[in-house]
């Protein structure tokens, strides 16, 4: 039987919003399905779907050859099959859901099929808990900070507020005492894109891409310009204080949230497959969706992060805004929840978790990994200003600079040993490992 428009409104009577407005973090849908198919069987998973779940026609992703794929995820006759990371988005019939699910069980082809999900920026503009404290600073005896005997030894050293040459943020994380750069290195943040003419950033971005139909990368929300900096600001910014971690990282800015902060998974699949393609070392995920006390990871994201870890590229996420500490903490979101990706938290001046912070409560794979600046952190916005934003999605930026210090320090570590060294150079913290993991975030 031929391929017919499919309506996406038929499924469970979720819309389809890869462009529409945030609705609230719960469980969205768009209509199609993430399958993931066998590397060295591709074809044969595809048709099997054909075949038995009558899936619409497919159109093929090659590389880096992505120049038309937002126009083919908004299309409901078509799924888009990214051969790069062996993972398709297939439309599909409601009535054939089922069809398609027990043949994904069935064939041996189909590692894995799940229901594509909305994701959301992670930004939180209004703190709901004021700072009240400063972070320790950093002043003196580097050597035994450097052998992480005690957290206490650096909040014995006293408070510092001194931001005229450097953020709050970079002091935390010694940024500012490492010879460090990241020359060279890439590094993709998939976002809601860039201020292209940003003064402070036209020196670092490589390459751009949407993969959001109707929209430049150019960015009208602010989200992804202000992650941008965070990973790369130059060393002398045109005003105010040094915020980036890497300064001389060369950035990949890919679209794949709308300016109003928002897509779906086929948008962030078709960014890891470009910044993949690309050479990225690092991917920068500030974004994600809500999960449930005891849901499992995705396993299409899992399994995509263990590809992307063998292809060399470390994928860092936000574990997520959800939390009214003390008494409410929310599991980490997805994708972060995912065992191949590392989850960030973030942490105020006093180096304490952000009331808004997501933890560590569930298992496999819903662990915090690292910490980071993420409260009041200053960085670019478009028109060539600055603004201070809160979030996990702040403190996610400074883990992807720092990675770009590692691969610089060590060009032919693999993607497992920059991780290995990410947790080991952690400056440990009194909190419990469900909310900071590793402990604080170092550059080296």
């Amino acid at each position: 039987m031929a391929n017919g428009p499919m309506d996406r409104r038929a499924f469970d009577g979720q819309p389809n919003r890869p462009n529409g407005a945030p609705t609230g973090q719960g469980a969205e849908y768009t209509g199609r399905y993430v399958v993931l198919l066998d590397p060295g069987n591709q074809e044969s998973g595809l048709n099997a779907l054909r075949s038995n779940a009558d899936i619409a026609s497919v159109e093929r992703v090659r590389g880096g050859e992505v120049g038309n794929v937002s126009e083919l995820l908004e299309r409901p006759d078509v799924s888009v099959h990214f051969e790069e990371l062996a993972a398709a988005v297939v439309e599909v019939r409601p009535e054939q859901r089922h069809a398609l699910v027990t043949t994904a069980e069935a064939d041996p082809s189909i590692i894995a099929a799940e229901p594509e999900r909305m994701v959301y920026a992670m930004p939180i503009t209004a703190p709901t808990q004021a700072p009240t404290d400063f972070f320790p600073a950093y002043r003196s005896d580097e050597e035994v900070v450097d052998r992480h005997t005690r957290a206490e030894i650096a909040a014995s050293q006293g408070p510092a507020s001194d931001e005229q040459s450097f953020t709050w943020g970079l002091q935390a994380i010694r940024a500012n005492l490492s010879h460090l750069t990241g020359r060279g290195v890439k590094v993709a943040v998939l976002d809601t894109g860039v201020d292209t003419d940003h003064p402070d950033l036209v020196g670092c971005i490589e390459e751009t891409m949407s993969f959001v139909v109707g929209e430049a990368v150019e960015d009208r929300n602010g989200h992804g310009t202000h992650c941008i900096g965070t990973v790369a600001g130059p060393a002398k910014p045109q005003q105010g204080p040094r915020y980036g971690v890497a300064c001389d990282a060369r950035i990949l800015a890919g679209k794949v949230l709308s300016n109003r902060g928002s897509g779906a998974d086929g948008q962030i699949l078709a960014g890891m497959a470009w910044a993949v393609a690309r050479g990225a070392r690092v991917i920068s995920m500030s974004l994600g969706a809500l999960v449930r006390p005891g849901e499992l990871f995705p396993q299409t994201y899992e399994i995509l992060a263990k590809r992307a870890l063998e292809r060399g590229t470390v994928i860092v996420a936000a574990a997520g805004n959800d939390s009214e500490r003390p008494p409410v903490i929310h599991p980490v979101s997805r994708p972060a929840n995912c065992p191949s990706i590392l989850a960030v938290a973030a942490l105020d001046r006093s180096l304490t978790p952000s009331s808004f912070s997501n933890g560590g409560i569930n298992a496999q794979g819903g662990e915090i990994n690292i910490a980071a600046p993420g409260r009041d952190v200053r960085s670019a916005a478009p028109g060539g200003k600055y603004e201070n934003l809160s979030g996990t999605s702040m403190a996610t930026p400074h883990v992807a600079g720092v990675l770009a210090l590692l691969a610089e320090a060590h060009p032919h570590a693999s993607a497992a040993d920059l991780v290995a060294r990410l947790k080991a150079g952690a400056f440990p913290l009194a909190q419990p490992v469900r909310d900071v993991g590793s402990g604080l975030l170092q550059a080296p």
